[in-house]
Parts: C-alpha cells; structure tokens; sequence
C-alpha cells in the first residue's frame, strides 16, 4: 500500500544557491547530507514535513532547463494561504513566474523556479476543487 509521496530528486548545478532558495523561499529544512565512496558530498536531503523530502543531488555536467529530453514537468506544494505564501516569496527577493490566478481544477495556483529552472506550483485547494470532491 502506497502510503505517500517520500520525496523528490533532482540535480543542482548550484549547491548553495537551490539549498538557499529550497529553505529560504519555501520553508524547507535542511535534514542531512550523503557521502560517496569518496567520502564527497553526493546528496542533500531537504525537509518538508516529517516524512517529506526533496533530495538534492551535485550535478557533475552543466544542466540545460527545461530539456526536452526530461520527463520532468513540476513540483506541486501545497499551501495553506497561496496570498501569504506568494508574497513572502517576493519580498525575499524571488519572483513569482506566474500570480495567482484560479486554475481550471478550481484551486487557487501561482509559479516559482529553483535556481537550475525548474518550475514549481504553488497551490492552495479552492472550495470547489476537483480533487477535494
């Protein structure tokens, strides 16, 4: 039985900068780091809520956005107040790539990127939301 989502990876051409904007801009923590063999930093686990992770792994080659190649699409988050959310965001200094609008599930939805591009929603579920019926 599937219980949940345990997490989401991703490569990062910028350490710092993605674990930066993963705590400072959505209220991620960071839980610990994996080493090689090598004994190199490999993986950075970032907490969302208990059993919640994002793992961010060191990209060994530049990383081209939005490939065609990927099957990656985005990060859904959900919030609680899409409004307070979205402008925290943006007086940290991030910029919102889409505002709220209502989207055609009727949930409220606004859009972000992490530094290597890739998008994420922010969602906050209205009251006639299809996935709540």
């Amino acid at each position: 039985m599937i219980k949940g989502i345990a997490h989401l990876a991703f490569q990062v051409s910028n350490m710092k900068a993605s674990v930066k904007f993963y705590e400072e801009a959505l209220g991620f923590k960071q839980k610990f780091v994996l080493y090689d063999q090598k004994n190199k930093p490999w993986i950075v686990y970032l907490q969302l809520k208990k059993d919640q992770f994002i793992e961010l792994f060191y990209a060994h080659e530049p990383l081209t956005s939005n490939s065609s190649s990927s099957s990656y699409q985005h990060l859904c988050l959900e919030v609680e107040d899409i409004h307070t959310v979205a402008e925290d965001i943006v007086k940290k200094g991030y910029e919102l790539d889409q505002p709220i609008i209502m989207g055609l599930d009727n949930n409220y939805q606004c859009w972000v990127h992490d530094p290597d591009g890739n998008p994420i929603e922010l969602m906050e579920y209205g009251d006639g939301s299809l996935q709540l019926k």
